[in-house]
C-alpha cells in the first residue's frame, strides 16, 4: 500500500502553482466539499478554528476521496501534538510562528524517528501506516510527510534566510495578517514595508531551493506574490465565503433599512429597549 504524495512533492511536479483555500469550520461537509472544488490543496486549521483530533481525523477522512492535498495546521508547533497529528495520517504540517532557525530544527526533529528524530514510534497502531499496511513505513516515513514552517512575524523575516536554509524543513509559508501586526501594522496587509518582507520571504525560499506559499484572499496580492514566485497560495476560507454570500444574498432580496425580523407577509416586530 502505498500513501498519497506530500504537497511539496506535488509542487515539484507541478508545471504551475498549487492553489487552495482554507477550511476553518470544523465541518467534515464544507471539507469534502472544499476538496471536491477543483482546487490543488485544502488548509484543515486548529489555529483559529474549532478543531480537536477527532474532527481533523473526521475532514482527513472526507478529503480522502478526491484528489487534493490535505495539509494540516496545528495551533502550536508541539512535538506531542505533532506525533498525535502524524499518527492520525496527516502527512503535510503548516506550522504557526516559526521565529528562529532553532525553532524549525525542533520541528524538524519531531517529525522524524530516530535517529534524525524525536517521534514516538506507535505507528503501527494507527492510521499514519494505515496500521502497519504500509511497507517499511518506520523506515521511509519521511519522505511521506512534509513540513511547512509559517514565517508570520518581522523577527522570523529578520531571519527568513536562516530558517529557510534548517534540513528537514520543505516549504515556507506566509502569513501576512500576523506579519502586519508584528510590524504594528494591524489590518494592513498590503501596506509596502509588509509586502517587502512577503517578498524577502519568497526570495529566501527560492534561494533555498525550498517552495514558498502565501495566504492571499486578495486576488492582487495573490497575483502579485505568485509573479514573484511563489509556488503555492491560499486564496479564500469556507467562514468566509459563506459569510460573503449570505450577506450578499441578504443585501439582494431584503429591503434596504429592514429590520432583521421584518417577513414579506409580516410588519416588524416592535422590540424593546435596552
Amino acid at each position: 500500500m502505498n500513501l498519497p504524495e506530500t504537497l511539496t512533492a506535488r509542487v515539484a511536479a507541478s508545471d504551475r502553482p498549487l492553489v487552495g483555500m482554507w477550511v476553518c469550520s470544523g465541518s467534515p461537509i464544507m471539507a469534502e466539499i472544499a476538496a471536491g472544488s477543483g482546487l490543488d490543496w485544502v488548509l484543515i486549521d486548529a489555529e483559529h478554528s474549532p478543531n480537536g483530533l477527532e474532527s481533523i481525523l473526521a475532514q482527513l477522512y472526507a478529503v480522502s476521496a478526491y484528489p487534493v492535498a490535505p495539509v494540516v495546521r496545528p495551533p502550536i508547533g508541539d512535538t506531542v501534538l505533532i506525533k498525535q497529528y502524524l499518527d492520525l495520517g496527516v502527512q503535510n504540517l503548516l506550522v504557526p510562528m516559526v521565529d528562529s532557525a532553532a525553532q524549525a530544527a525542533e520541528l524538524a526533529r519531531a517529525v522524524r524517528y530516530p535517529a534524525d528524530g524525536v517521534r514516538g514510534v506507535g505507528a503501527a497502531l494507527a492510521r499514519s501506516s494505515r496500521w502497519n499496511r504500509v511497507d517499511r513505513y518506520l523506515h521511509d516515513a519521511a519522505s511521506t510527510i512534509s513540513l511547512t514552517v509559517q514565517i508570520e512575524s518581522a523577527t522570523a523575516v529578520a531571519v527568513v534566510e536562516e530558517i529557510a536554509a534548517v534540513d528537514g524543513v520543505d516549504a515556507l509559508f506566509i502569513g501576512p495578517a500576523d506579519l502586519a501586526a508584528s510590524m504594528g501594522l494591524i489590518g494592513q496587509q498590503s501596506h509596502p514595508d509588509v509586502v517587502e518582507g512577503v517578498l524577502r520571504s519568497i526570495r529566501a525560499g527560492i534561494a533555498a531551493g525550498k517552495p514558498v506559499g502565501v495566504n492571499a484572499f486578495v486576488p492582487a496580492d495573490a497575483e502579485r506574490y505568485l509573479a514573484a514566485g511563489a509556488s503555492f497560495v491560499s486564496v479564500g476560507a469556507d467562514v468566509a465565503i459563506v459569510a460573503r454570500a449570505s450577506e450578499a444574498l441578504a443585501d439582494r432580496f431584503i429591503p434596504a433599512g429592514a429590520p432583521a425580523s421584518a417577513t414579506p407577509d409580516a410588519p416588524p416586530v416592535p422590540r424593546a429597549g435596552y
